[in-house]
């Protein structure tokens, strides 16, 4: 399994230089996370950003590592407003790979409860998870990417009603 941190708002942190919340160029809140773990889950750093600042090359890098790579499960660390177009991206162009997307609302740094919640929980996921495919796992929720969505009137995600 390997975990792929691409920023957004659960790494977040406060730059009291500038005074803006930033996403830093480091996996500090996730190694925390994970240090609270019996075993040991590689991760690599890339991208660093807001998800509303991806664009399509930042996804196509995505896919390109995890298609290159000869693990078959990944977590990919992800901004909550893009996640969306990332999982149907990455669902339209991977095979073979189980991709399990999760972040979080909260900034670590602000509040850790969220972020350690959600990434607990997908990795715990991924490793019952032998059905390829791209899912999104987040706010105690865990579906097929097409079957969660944000509601960014209610700051949630919610099952989405076929």
């Amino acid at each position: 399994m390997l975990i792929l941190n691409t920023g957004g708002t659960f790494n977040k942190r406060y730059n009291p230089l500038s005074g803006e919340m930033e996403v830093p160029f480091d996996n500090l809140a996730p190694t925390k996370i994970l240090a609270n773990f019996t075993y040991e889950v590689e991760m690599a750093g890339l991208i660093y950003k807001d998800s509303l600042d991806m664009n399509s090359e930042d996804r196509k890098m995505i896919a390109k590592i995890i298609s290159a790579s000869d693990e078959t499960h990944f977590i990919l660390i992800h901004g909550t407003d893009t996640m969306d177009l990332t999982a149907a991206f990455l669902d339209e162009v991977l095979e073979g790979k189980v991709v399990i997307l999760t972040g979080a609302m909260v900034p670590f740094e602000i509040d850790p409860l969220e972020a350690t919640s959600n990434l607990s929980m997908a990795l715990g996921y991924a490793q019952l998870q032998n059905e390829e495919g791209v899912y999104i796992c987040i706010q105690g929720n865990v579906s097929s990417h097409n079957k969660l969505k944000k509601n960014k009137t209610l700051g949630k995600f919610e099952r989405v009603q076929d």
